[in-house]
């Protein structure tokens, strides 16, 4: 299966932030666990040690997991960042925004290319240069009805709500037309991770996925 097929199917993308590289292999094995194969490295951008932490991540999740795991790379900021990931092992890009010089360098290395947008000309402009879907970030802020709004003349692109997603409202998210949802700290607990309770992890991500059934 295609990766965009794989990620309008599964529609839940886990973002893991703030895991370092020890913890990571079994954070992402919980994910797995729990029925949720899109997982998110976002980039930490603190240092050029973090940046490079990150990738080692992606390494590491490609070597261990392999095709059971489909990985994208998060909060990706500059073309050097998109072939640094990919050559790690991200099939998609998510960046915070709409850099059109981010989502060609993606499509140029046939990767998946995710840009976050927040007006209707964001998106138009992402979408028409080549972006496969357009995050919505930060959708908890914008709320359900200005998704609602946006789609009204756009339903013909696909939108990922991301940012303030959670259980109590993710149904009523992919209800309103997006075709998928990012979910970061209420599904990968940083704090479960590092008391290493990933069964809690597990369980969240079963939790999640039984509400796209």
């Amino acid at each position: 299966m295609l990766v965009k097929e794989q990620i309008l199917e599964n529609k839940i993308v886990a973002i893991i932030r703030g895991v370092d590289l020890d913890h990571m292999n079994d954070t992402v094995g919980a994910l797995l666990k729990g029925g949720i194969n899109l997982v998110e490295l976002a980039i930490n951008h603190e240092s050029d040690a973090s940046i490079s932490e990150t990738l080692a991540s992606l390494k590491l999740v490609k070597r261990t997991y392999g095709d059971k795991v489909l990985l994208g790379a998060g909060t990706v900021l500059t073309t050097d960042q998109v072939k640094m990931a990919v050559d790690a092992g991200a099939e998609y890009i998510i960046s915070p925004g709409k850099d059109l010089k981010v989502i060609e360098a993606t499509k140029s290395l046939d990767k998946i290319s995710i840009p976050g947008a927040l007006t209707p000309s964001e998106i138009t402009e992402a979408y028409y240069a080549g972006a496969d879907f357009i995050k919505i970030f930060p959708a908890g802020a914008l709320g359900i009805d200005y998704i609602k709004a946006v789609r009204a003349p756009l339903a013909h692109i696909p939108l990922i709500a991301v940012g303030g997603v959670d259980m109590d409202n993710m149904t009523e998210f992919l209800d309103s037309g997006v075709v998928g949802v990012g979910i970061g700290i209420s599904l990968v607990d940083t704090s479960a991770v590092y008391n290493e309770n990933y069964e809690k992890i597990e369980r969240l991500a079963r939790q999640y996925v039984a509400q796209t059934l």
